[in-house]
């Protein structure tokens, strides 16, 4: 089976953004490949605010270069144009990153968040790679031996996760690594905080309400940590 199985057809993606706070900071930068077209995409995009020095001296982007750039609501139709047809979108850490700022820009827009699927390839690394003591892209690159390249760049950064996803799939197909990383986990043992490491069903009822009230069940990270709790009867289905 081809590892880019058309009926499902990969898009690897980036953004550079202004900050870290998807509900607050802006992209400023999207960029993607499309191995099965061999198509590249690479836009800047007017923030409408300026780019604090901070976020500069990461990704090299100053206020200038995207003073002339459409603003996002112009770059997400060019954008849902190149990611046509059954695709999963794949960045790395676009559970907790990327995904967040899609979603954040499309509603500011008054646009409809188009029906992607998405993977995250910093949570496979993980996966496919416990035995690595970090998981970043750069490591990743050093340790499969990829040419450096302009880091922290969308495009070059699209590139190089492209040839590290190919790496640590192996001989698995798109969809095949799809299904994988949406297979329902039976969490037993609380994975974070003060009771780490003890069993859900032994947690204290007041804690169990407390993630409830604090919005931890919302975060996407932790929806299955709420399907164990749910599983187990110790919150609403």
């Amino acid at each position: 089976m081809s590892k880019n199985n058309p009926f499902l057809r990969p898009i690897y993606y980036d953004t550079e953004t202004t900050g870290i706070k998807a509900d607050r900071d802006r992209i400023i930068e999207i960029a993607a490949y499309d191995p099965v077209r061999n198509q590249k995409f690479e836009r800047f995009v007017n923030p409408g605010c300026p780019i604090p020095p901070e976020a500069t001296a990461i990704h090299k982007i100053t206020d200038e270069m995207v003073a002339s750039a459409p603003s996002f609501g112009d770059v997400a139709i060019e954008f849902i144009h190149f990611c046509e047809g059954e695709v999963v979108l794949i960045a790395h850490n676009n559970d907790s990153f990327d995904l967040h700022f899609l979603r954040n820009e499309f509603s500011r827009n008054h646009l409809s968040f188009p029906s992607w699927k998405f993977m995250d390839s910093l949570k496979w690394a993980r996966r496919y790679r416990p035995d690595l003591p970090r998981h970043t892209l750069q490591f990743l690159r050093e340790i499969y031996k990829i040419p450096a390249n302009q880091a922290h760049r969308a495009l070059d950064d699209v590139i190089v996760l492209h040839q590290i996803f190919e790496a640590l799939i192996d001989d698995l197909s798109i969809p095949e690594v799809y299904s994988i990383l949406n297979r329902p986990k039976n969490i037993q043992t609380m994975p974070f905080g003060k009771h780490q490491g003890q069993p859900l069903s032994q947690l204290p009822k007041s804690y169990i309400q407390w993630l409830a009230t604090s919005g931890a069940f919302d975060k996407h990270e932790n929806q299955e940590l709420k399907e164990s709790f749910s599983r187990l009867g110790l919150i609403p289905a």
